[in-house]
């Protein structure tokens, strides 16, 4: 076989990247009939993937001509042909193995069909289905899953916080009193550290928690503050409100696994450095309970919205109880009141320019990358983001731990001066969450 490829694309690559033809170098592309049909399924609605199908077949009237069903279209210098593939009929050998006139059946049986007209060069099936990609192998063919924006290392999302031990003690009492912080050269770390990164120095007799300041090129002590009544309760919450009350950092990613408290303590720092930003905004991707979809459920919009919202609710709920005190509180509801804090569906971000702006994107992994950047674009002068999510927590069906936009974002932000991110490893929610999140 030489060099060059055919792929076969399946519709969840497409809805997944509608640019996706872009990555294909000089190979060949094919786009069964069937992934057409579907596509048109997904075209109406306001989700990413309904913009996302609408945008690709926008590309393929572009590129359309006479030629694209025999000859195929010219994709551009250095890239192969874009080709519209439908097979008659399925093949036998198809209708054999998997005799269900399913959409699935259909691509396998142009995937087939494309490997026997063209015996000299290399078929392949790309799509993030993990079930259709076993029933290709059991057939012989060759096929791949999308990885394009997979993330190689996912590590760092089950690594506790950095301690580097051996540290001079006298070098930590310095830091102790020297509110400013101390020059980075002063250290002699083994291990690289990023801008903004987080550690435990330890020595013989006393211990500190810093971070890495990439604006002052100094390591500063984090201190244990608290955040409109919540407390950090232990090292990695401590790390997560020095990043998240840092103005300077603008794109701040919060993982861990439940009971955390990635939410809690991103919505308690942005109350308060309510002074700071002309609103708060939380948000958090639709995943449709069982098959109730926002428009088959009763009310207007707040209430079709309100069962989606109502994690977001809870934790603004837990910070109502701990507020002390009373002006603190009706600081809270005249914010509410006012539209200075709002809680609202991702899918109304599409479009807007937030300006001075504090936006908690919360369940970040069921985002794909270009979801991520699509939002991340919106920020406007003196906005800060902050994603929280957990990796072990996908709903898509077509994100993993390596493809999802929060992994993706992470990954491509990190050793950025205004990016930071906090891995969050021990359970604060209570000693049967945690036992759960552990051991279930």
């Amino acid at each position: 076989m030489g060099t060059k490829k055919n792929f076969i694309l399946d519709t969840n690559v497409i809805l997944h990247d509608y640019k996706c033809l872009d990555n294909f170098e000089e190979n060949d592309i094919y786009i069964p009939f069937t992934v057409l049909e579907e596509l048109d399924r997904f075209k109406k609605g306001n989700e990413q993937i309904n913009f996302n199908a609408r945008e690709f077949v926008r590309q393929l009237d572009d590129i359309t001509d006479n030629g694209l069903f025999e000859d195929g279209a010219e994709l551009g210098v250095g890239r192969g042909k874009l080709y519209i593939k439908n097979m008659p009929k399925y093949n036998k050998e198809i209708e054999e193995s998997f005799p269900e006139q399913k959409p699935d059946n259909r691509i396998l049986s142009v995937v087939l069909g494309v490997a026997t007209e063209n015996p000299d060069i290399k078929t392949i099936l790309v799509t993030k289905d993990i079930n259709l990609r076993m029933k290709a192998r059991s057939l012989g063919l060759f096929v791949e899953d999308y990885i394009t924006d997979k993330v190689v290392n996912i590590d760092v999302f089950s690594e506790k916080e950095l301690v580097i031990e051996g540290v001079d003690a006298e070098l930590i009492d310095k830091l102790y009193n020297t509110p400013e912080g101390i020059d980075i050269e002063e250290f002699n770390f083994d291990e690289h550290i990023d801008p903004n990164q987080c550690f435990v120095l330890k020595s013989h007799r006393n211990t500190i928690l810093v971070r890495n300041n990439p604006f002052t090129l100094k390591i500063v002590k984090v201190d244990k503050k608290s955040n409109f009544g919540i407390t950090p309760r232990n090292a990695e919450q401590s790390f997560a409100f020095e990043v998240l009350n840092d103005p300077d950092i603008k794109l701040v990613g919060i993982t861990g696994k439940a009971g955390t408290g990635k939410t809690l303590l991103a919505l308690a720092s942005a109350l308060s450095q309510h002074n700071i930003y002309n609103q708060i905004l939380l948000a958090r991707p639709i995943v449709s309970l069982s098959d109730k979809d926002l428009g088959f459920l009763p009310g207007d919009e707040k209430a079709k919205i309100g069962p989606y919202m109502q994690p977001l609710f809870d934790n603004l709920n837990v910070i109502k109880n701990q507020i002390g005190s009373s002006n603190d509180r009706a600081t809270l509801e005249e914010m509410q009141k006012s539209g200075k804090l709002e809680i609202e569906a991702l899918a109304y971000i599409r479009g807007r320019s937030l300006n001075k702006t504090y936006v908690i994107i919360d369940e970040a992994q069921n985002l794909t990358p270009h979801e991520v950047k699509t939002i991340i674009t919106r920020a406007g002068e003196d906005t800060k983001m902050v994603f929280t999510g957990d990796i072990e927590q996908i709903d898509s069906p077509y994100l993993d731990a390596q493809s999802n936009g929060l992994s993706y974002m992470i990954d491509k932000m990190k050793g950025q001066k205004i990016f930071a991110h906090t891995n969050l490893v021990k359970g604060e929610r209570s000693e049967l969450s945690e036992l759960a999140s552990n051991l279930l």
